[in-house]
């Protein structure tokens, strides 16, 4: 007997949205203010924990076709080679880099290569944590 869980989808689609808005606020708003990658990957992961609870693991995956091991890789990349990149400065280690420029619409734009290194932060803390939940959750 499948049970009719439509209000909590529902409510589910309109919570996840909300609340991965928030985790890319967080996320870009960590360079200045606390949160950064870790904080929006943890974010992010509640947001799709939520959908596993809402709907099962299998409409899950075939919603977010991801590998989460691949997803690790990628980050750990990310956040490894823009550390290391610093070497090639003749720089310490994870020495960051910036630099402002002008758009015509957001006005004054900086960018940094710590942002980089929060995305890969923010790969590896969603696949890690997401590796985890589906490990467990996929037990019968």
């Amino acid at each position: 007997m499948k049970t009719n869980d439509l209000i909590l989808q529902t409510t589910t689609k309109v919570v996840v949205f909300i609340i991965l808005l928030f985790a890319v606020y967080i996320f870009f708003a960590g360079h200045y203010t606390p949160g950064g990658g870790f904080v929006g990957g943890l974010m992010t992961s509640g947001a799709i924990v939520l959908l596993l609870l809402a709907f099962d693991l299998k409409t899950l995956q075939n919603f977010l076709p991801f590998n989460y091991i691949y997803m690790i890789a990628i980050g750990l990349l990310f956040s490894i080679g823009t550390g290391a990149g610093s070497l090639l400065f003749n720089v310490p280690f994870l020495t960051h880099a910036f630099t402002h420029i002008d758009l015509p619409i957001f006005g004054d734009l900086s960018l940094h290569t710590a942002t980089l290194f929060d995305l890969g932060v923010f790969l590896v803390v969603v696949g890690v944590t997401m590796t985890i939940i589906q490990t467990i959750g996929g037990d019968e």
